[in-house]
């Protein structure tokens, strides 16, 4: 099958397997698999040119409904949470559209960048790892019929909630801030930002993964409608460049995203969070080392 805005040849089925195995095992970590999908377009299937931000956004938005419903359904979804990203990603991520497109067109270019905030990212998580201090509710990994959340304190200032039996503080206007800066690196890289979010929540706030893994996914969907939409509202501005998505490629991906985040998010709570974390480090190293590199040489 031809993908035109790809300008690519493939199997059809290549794409919603692929995006099926990833988002399996990312969405158990609150992150849509974009940060993975999308070195895959760039480096497999030779898709460089800023169109694929937009195509893995648009990925983002049929995949990421089927995990936040499984989230919701189960009472681990931190709505105001999920707020407070949305407002600091969704400016963060037209600011970061504009810059792909003006600053960052270059394939070798991007996938340098692409390579330091995956680095960053994988860093991160890492770290996380390797820190000893966890909250006694990470330890409990993996245990059946966790608690559902309830909403202490909302405000301009914080946000409180409870979750077995531990209540959990973050700051409003530190998460907006920081989010408004995930934002633009997201918007530049295709990924809405939660990929980058989940894991400072858990590294840097210590709120338990099993609570932050809906409210990053719903921040995710929220940010990537919104730089689609923007994606293809100035792509006629842009005649010499692709900018608008693939829609049948980035509908290809996100029908196996839809399946693979149902089935992740339905089975996260089985699995221990240290498994899933050194999985997500081991990739996202991997690839960052390997875009890194292939810019130098």
């Amino acid at each position: 099958m031809y993908f035109p805005v790809a300008d690519l040849e493939l199997n059809p089925l290549i794409p919603p397997v692929v995006a099926f195995v990833i988002s399996f095992f990312t969405s158990m970590g609150g992150v849509s698999g974009a940060f993975l999908i999308l070195p895959f377009q760039v480096s497999v299937l030779g898709f460089t040119s800023p169109a694929v931000s937009a195509t893995n956004q648009l990925y983002n938005i049929v995949a990421i409904p089927s995990g936040v419903y499984r989230y919701v359904r189960e009472g681990r979804m931190v709505w105001p949470l999920t707020w407070i990203v949305a407002v600091g990603t969704v400016p963060g991520v037209v600011v970061g559209a504009l810059l792909r497109i003006h600053y960052l067109p270059d394939p070798r270019d991007f996938k340098l960048f692409a390579g330091l905030v995956l680095l960053y990212l994988g860093s991160r998580l890492l770290t996380d790892l390797l820190v000893k201090h966890r909250p006694p509710v990470m330890a409990r990994a993996g245990e059946a019929g966790l608690s559902f959340v309830s909403i202490e304190r909302f405000g301009p200032g914080r946000l409180d909630y409870a979750f077995e039996g531990r209540t959990y503080s973050v700051s409003t206007p530190a998460v907006v801030g920081l989010s408004l800066l995930v934002g633009v690196v997201g918007g530049v890289y295709g990924i809405g930002g939660g990929a980058i979010m989940a894991p400072i929540f858990v590294a840097v706030w210590r709120l338990p993964v099993y609570t932050v893994a809906g409210a990053a996914l719903m921040g995710t969907f929220i940010t990537s409608v919104v730089a689609v939409v923007f994606y293809q509202v100035i792509a006629p501005y842009f005649p010499d460049q692709a900018i608008s998505p693939d829609w049948l490629l980035g509908i290809l991906f996100g029908v196996g995203g839809f399946a693979g985040m149902y089935c992740g998010a339905r089975l996260q709570k089985r699995v221990p969070a240290v498994a899933i974390k050194w999985l997500l480090a081991g990739c996202v190293l991997f690839t960052a080392t390997r875009y890194i590199i292939d810019f130098f040489y």
